[in-house]
């Protein structure tokens, strides 16, 4: 199959250049996009008013081998874009601003996420995290990604050696290196990047202790030792930010904060010796979220 990324923008961008015959389907095909990749060849040469020849050349102009590797691009390409393509814009009024929308999602989100919480998947996380020397997050793509870095600033600051990937070479490398004393935390809403799952196996192979917080009976789950499983539904407006990026963050605090009460003794003197170094550099002695 041809490697074309984004077939929709790839006709778009052609649209008008084509020869005059190949150009009827381009329209044809801009003006149906969610029907054409379910009909066939003759069909869509029938509705274009060219020959299956002219369809044929249409195809392979785009860079795809024929019209079977069109419509299944085509098909993949509509999946994902018809959500940006066809929709309705909302009013924003001044009782549906987007401070009410965007605030109202996370807190519904997190009561979804509230309910669906285990106590016992978290006690027996914390129970890992609070006995592990080297801790290992990880994530990729732009929540999970950022969610694993902000969760190794987090437990760095109790003590444990912290740090977080997304380079899949650097997932691999580092998960190779651990042993029965580290755990690698996998961060996945989806729990599908084939990525993460490969290093988890790898982890595994060397003792560590794998854990990840995705969706539950997901892949990822399934090769981790433990999990904090969480199904988090998604607004279908394109327009704000991701709920359950928020909710994860939320759901680390709830480990960070667990972890810490389960060691206080040692947690306090590196919060102390943290906001010691703090206060030579601004020299305010007032109370702050040294733990953020």
């Amino acid at each position: 199959m041809a490697a074309t990324f984004d077939l929709i923008t790839k006709i778009k961008k052609m649209d008008g250049s084509f020869k005059a015959r190949e150009q009827q389907v381009a329209t044809y095909v801009l003006n149906n996009l969610e029907s054409v990749s379910q009909i066939s060849v003759n069909s869509l040469a029938k509705f274009s008013n060219v020959s299956e020849p002219t369809v044929i050349r249409f195809c392979r102009k785009l860079g795809c081998d024929g019209f079977k590797d069109f419509k299944i691009q085509l098909a993949q390409n509509v999946a994902v874009s018809m959500q940006y393509l066809s929709r309705s814009d909302k009013t924003v009024t001044s009782t549906d601003s987007t401070i009410d929308q965007v605030l109202d999602a996370l807190i519904s989100t997190t009561e979804v996420a509230k309910n669906q919480i285990n106590p016992d998947e978290i006690s027996n996380a914390v129970n890992a995290l609070a006995r592990t020397k080297t801790l290992i997050f990880c994530g990729v793509g732009g929540g999970s990604t950022t969610v694993a870095f902000d969760a190794a600033n987090r437990f760095f600051r109790l003590g444990i050696t912290a740090l977080s990937l997304n380079d899949a070479y650097l997932l691999r490398m580092h998960a190779a290196t651990l042993g029965p004393d580290d755990l690698m935390f996998f961060i996945s809403s989806t729990g599908t990047p084939r990525v993460l799952i490969d290093t988890a196996k790898i982890a595994n192979q060397y003792g560590a202790t794998t854990m990840c917080l995705t969706k539950p009976n997901s892949e990822l789950s399934q090769v981790c030792s433990l999990t904090v499983g969480l199904e988090l539904p998604e607004d279908p407006d394109i327009y704000k930010p991701t709920a359950s990026r928020l909710v994860f963050l939320a759901v680390i605090d709830v480990l960070a904060a667990s972890v810490a009460r389960k060691m206080p003794e040692k947690t306090k003197e590196k919060l102390r010796r943290i906001r010691a170094s703090l206060t030579a550099l601004h020299g305010n002695t007032d109370p702050q979220p040294i733990g953020d």
